[in-house]
């Protein structure tokens, strides 16, 4: 992944990682180690503002490759246990990793959807058919935590 540095928001710097080889892809765990080995937390996202300047970043990142390929991307945003993981309650249940209390969310239409998904992606599907949400871009979506992005 390349650093990028603004000066406009609380962490002004950010380190994208995009891996079209599946192999190299990786479980949320996985992600929120290597972003601590390397200094930082996996992203919390505070404000319309901020998810904007992602969305471009993915973008500029996503154009420079080879080829349009679709694969999301793990964001720092959990529900941890399983309690209440089916009630209405669920949403109310999810945190930022990095203990930032933002209540800022992006959720794709119908998300979360609970259950065994606990983990949090940020969509970059640019390849699939839209749903009943739009495309399958840069909403967020839970996910089980065990999947490889």
């Amino acid at each position: 992944g390349q650093k990028v540095c603004y000066g406009a928001f609380k962490r002004s710097c950010y380190k994208l990682a995009y891996f079209q080889d599946l192999s190299r892809r990786v479980g949320f765990q996985e992600a929120r180690q290597a972003c601590e080995i390397d200094g930082g937390a996996l992203l919390s996202l505070e404000s319309e503002a901020e998810q904007q300047l992602i969305e471009n970043m993915l973008q500029n990142l996503t154009k420079s490759g080879s080829g349009i390929s679709d694969g999301d991307f793990w964001i720092g945003l959990w529900r941890s246990g399983d309690g209440l993981a089916t009630s209405s309650a669920c949403p109310d249940l999810y945190q930022w990793a990095d203990g930032s209390m933002s209540p800022f969310r992006n959720w794709y239409t119908d998300e979360p959807s609970c259950g065994s998904e606990a983990c949090v992606v940020m969509y970059h599907q640019p390849t699939a058919n839209p749903g009943l949400g739009g495309p399958y871009l840069y909403q967020w979506n839970d996910d089980r935590c065990n999947m490889k992005h």
